[in-house]
């Protein structure tokens, strides 16, 4: 019997297996909507904006590594897709984003809400497509899927005109997709790997640098015992943190330009660095002639073109990061670096990453839900809130960061945690957001709400865009240029210092929240912190939001200034 593209659509999310759709309707999509009506096997969630909902798939996706997938309109509601595919793509999470189109006979004739989505994205996307005939329909879905989960990770986007999801055809779903010169690699050079623990076992001085890849492939519990085998100390990347416990004897910290003291001079003084799945671009790098100078370097990576792009390495290794890992595990052996390893212990001492300040600061506020969270997935936005997250958080097996690392997209922590606690209704769930960012998709509070989603919100609010304003104030001589949150038109243009007499903050976070139907809290004393943590976990129903009023020029420390190399840091500033 023959079935509509619409109907064929919803029978392949079945076999794929997708049991959670974001999605929002419009006039391109509506067939596909028509389709989803009363299907019991695919809980469609709508968020308020297109935006919100590609992070949503996109914090489901991290958390259940599971692919995300995505539905919308055409025109407005396949752009508003755009910068969540390009975040989603940087950092490798697989997700199938469905768009609707105008019909083929109208493509390219300027029709109502007719943009070319395909073109737009692919630059952004693993792979983007329009299907102009309904019998590809199957076949590119089931490819759409292949391609986004295997291999490195990546966002397929896929165009859908209105005549293919009303025409009549096959309901047939291939078993397999078939794809000429797509051939995800699924093997480990043997001898590239001898020659990697060869010069590992010559080394006095090695790091494991590891980076995102390793907890894409879920490698986390095999990189913790090559650590432990061998006994060579680990820095991460940002998106690398928590590949083993933050709180592990081996675990350095993490490197780049707001990376520990010992990380960073741990990386610049080895002599053999084995990098696990990171592109070394120039947030860990630093001045790429003076990275690891003295160390030869071996980079595992699941894209070949990420190897020796950034950094020249002296053995490269192709291949999936666990399947690596546990290759190595074969034959790796103890190393008698006992020297090396404490004296990476002295820097750690000697130069700790921590706030000196009396009062409320974002350490303490990240250490108190280090206590009262176990077992939660901890999602971030992107400024200074996200890099405190990342010098403070203690991380392991249950307890996981979510963050925007490649293309540092704000607006991105809290649809990513109503995504994530979809995924993982059992588990606590935690927003760490400046007052800039949390605007940014602000309107999901709705989603968060009707969803009985119980979501924690830490605002840490300075009432800057304080990332930007650190800047101004360390290498632009305090020139706060559009960086306060309190600006009125009245105020003073060349204003560079926050006073008692700055205008009240907009919005007032504890009443939006109650105006959506969540709760608020507002903390301004760091006797109050454990408390309002411990209220918003106990609340089961809705979100709560906690805006916590930090120091407004509180400066996110150490730092290296922009073209330095990583061992030209800047430990502390006369602000902090």
């Amino acid at each position: 019997m023959e079935i509509t593209g619409a109907e064929l659509f919803i029978k392949a999310l079945k076999v794929e297996q997708v049991d959670t759709l974001f999605a929002y309707p419009g006039g391109q999509a509506i067939d596909l909507f028509n389709a989803l009506y009363g299907e019991d096997d695919i809980d469609v969630i709508l968020p308020r904006h297109e935006q919100g909902l590609v992070h949503a798939a996109d914090g489901y996706a991290r958390s259940t590594g599971k692919v995300g997938v995505c539905l919308v309109t055409s025109g407005p509601g396949a752009t508003n897709l755009v910068t969540g595919i390009a975040t989603a793509n940087y950092d490798s999470v697989p997700l199938v984003c469905f768009t609707g189109q105008v019909p083929t006979g109208l493509i390219g004739n300027d029709a109502f809400q007719e943009v070319d989505i395909v073109g737009i994205t692919r630059s952004i996307s693993k792979y983007a497509v329009t299907v102009r005939k309904r019998e590809d329909l199957a076949g590119t879905i089931k490819k759409a899927f292949y391609i986004a989960r295997t291999g490195k990770p990546g966002v397929v986007v896929v165009d859908l005109p209105k005549d293919i999801q009303r025409a009549y055809g096959s309901g047939a779903y291939p078993e397999k997709a078939e794809i000429r010169g797509y051939k995800p690699n699924g093997s480990v050079h043997a001898g590239q790997i001898k020659k990697a623990i060869d010069l590992l076992q010559q080394a006095k001085k090695p790091v494991f640098l590891i980076g995102g890849g390793v907890a894409i492939s879920h490698a986390g519990r095999e990189m913790r015992k090559l650590a432990e085998i061998t006994g060579v100390p680990v820095v991460t990347t940002i998106m690398g943190k928590g590949a083993i416990p933050t709180t592990h004897d081996l675990y350095v910290g993490n490197i780049g330009i707001h990376g520990s003291y010992a990380a960073n001079t741990a990386i610049s003084k080895c002599d053999v660095l084995f990098s696990i799945g990171t592109r070394f671009n120039d947030r860990i790098t630093g001045k790429t002639e003076q990275f690891a100078t003295d160390a030869a370097i071996i980079h595992v990576d699941i894209d070949a073109a990420s190897i020796s792009r950034n950094i020249a390495v002296t053995v490269p290794i192709v291949a999936d990061a666990k399947m690596a890992i546990s290759k190595l595990l074969e034959i790796a052996k103890p190393l008698d670096i006992e020297a090396w390893v404490e004296q990476i212990g002295e820097w750690k001492m000697q130069y700790p990453v921590r706030m000196k300040k009396e009062g409320m600061t974002p350490e303490k506020i990240i250490q108190s839900i280090n206590r009262i969270f176990d077992n939660a997935i901890i999602t971030t936005d992107v400024g200074q809130n996200q890099l405190w997250a990342t010098q403070f958080l203690e991380l392991h097996e249950r307890k996981r960061m979510l963050t925007s690392g490649g293309l540092g997209t704000m607006g991105y922590g809290f649809p990513a945690a109503i995504g994530a606690k979809i995924g993982n209704p059992d588990r606590d769930v935690v927003v760490i957001s400046g007052d800039g960012g949390m605007q940014m998709n602000i309107q999901e509070m709705a989603t968060a709400v009707v969803y009985e989603l119980p979501i924690m919100i830490c605002i840490l609010n300075n009432g800057y865009l304080g990332n930007v304003r650190q800047w101004q104030e360390m290498f632009f001589d305090r020139r706060y240029s559009s960086t306060c949150m309190r600006y009125r038109k009245s105020c003073a243009v060349n204003c560079n210092k926050p006073t008692q007499c700055c205008p009240e903050y907009t919005p007032d976070f504890v009443k939006l929240a109650e105006s959506y139907g969540a709760k608020g809290i507002r903390v301004t004393d760091e006797k109050e912190i454990m408390r309002a943590l411990e209220t918003a976990k106990g609340n089961r129903k809705v979100p709560t939001i906690i805006e916590f009023i930090i120091d407004r020029e509180e400066n996110v420390m150490p730092i290296v200034p922009p073209g330095n190399a990583l061992h030209d840091m800047i430990l502390e500033w006369e602000g902090n």
